[in-house]
């Protein structure tokens, strides 16, 4: 295994206790689809659930760090400049359905920079992460974006808009999980992501992933957190992307 910071060591140590409550609960859903109160509920427990996990587990050794979470908001601690951001199910309609295509994401800001990003699909037992200046691994393994150069090769992900009002013209897909969708991009499966409106914590690991991947991602600084327009690609497919994105 490469050598990894102690902040990335906690955060895949956060990761791996949270998951297997991920795992556990994605288990429970089939007893719930007949239940009366039905699996929403039990779904909203899981995520306040994983995400009290990450906070107890990342605060142990960070005390002083700030939060940007899905749940729980913007909690500000000694370190006004540090912040985990957290999505701790990033694809809860998929697990609500008993789709297996959701992920956590984590990822360390430091003076608005993000500097280390983790995404772990805990169903699939996939674990991609990256740290400034060190490259991304997918499983140990490091990775690169894809190199393809030609638009009508390539397959993007984005969501409903996105396929409204660019399809046919690109060959699309909307998997209903930001994280893995950026995660995919940082390894090469998919050539490129774009979605408007999206919140920080969707994106925020995947941005790492994918510029330490040797890929170009748009500057998020530029909107505020919770109304980002993400684009991201391979380098070359990245500004034939942005070309055709002039009305999205």
């Amino acid at each position: 295994m490469n050598s990894i910071s102690p902040n990335l060591n906690l955060m895949i140590k956060a990761c791996e206790k949270a998951s297997k409550v991920i795992i556990r609960d994605f288990g429970e859903l089939e007893n719930l689809q007949v239940s009366k109160k039905g699996p929403k509920d039990f779904v909203t427990k899981t995520d306040k659930r994983v995400e009290k996990i990450l906070i107890e587990e990342l605060t142990k050794n960070k005390k002083h760090y700030s939060f940007i979470t899905e749940e729980s908001g913007t909690l500000i601690n000694k370190n006004k400049n540090i912040f985990w951001i957290i999505d701790p199910i990033d694809g809860t309609t998929n697990f609500l359905h008993g789709i297996p295509h959701f992920a956590i994401s984590i990822a360390l800001q430091i003076d608005y920079e993000i500097v280390t990003g983790l995404i772990v699909d805990p169903i699939k037992n996939e674990i991609f992460y990256a740290e400034k200046n060190s490259g991304t691994f997918f499983n140990n393994s490091r990775v690169r974006v894809s190199n393809k150069t030609d638009l009508e090769e390539c397959l993007f992900s984005t969501n409903n808009d996105g396929i409204k009002s660019i399809h046919p013209k690109l060959n699309l897909r909307n998997t209903g999980c930001a994280a893995l969708d950026m995660a995919y991009v940082g390894c090469g499966r998919l050539d490129g992501y774009f979605h408007n409106n999206i919140n920080i914590w969707d994106i925020a690991a995947g941005k790492i992933i994918i510029e330490e991947a040797g890929g170009k991602v748009n500057n998020i600084n530029n909107y505020e957190i919770n109304k980002i327009d993400i684009r991201a690609g391979n380098s070359d497919i990245y500004l034939k992307l942005m070309k055709k994105l002039n009305n999205f």
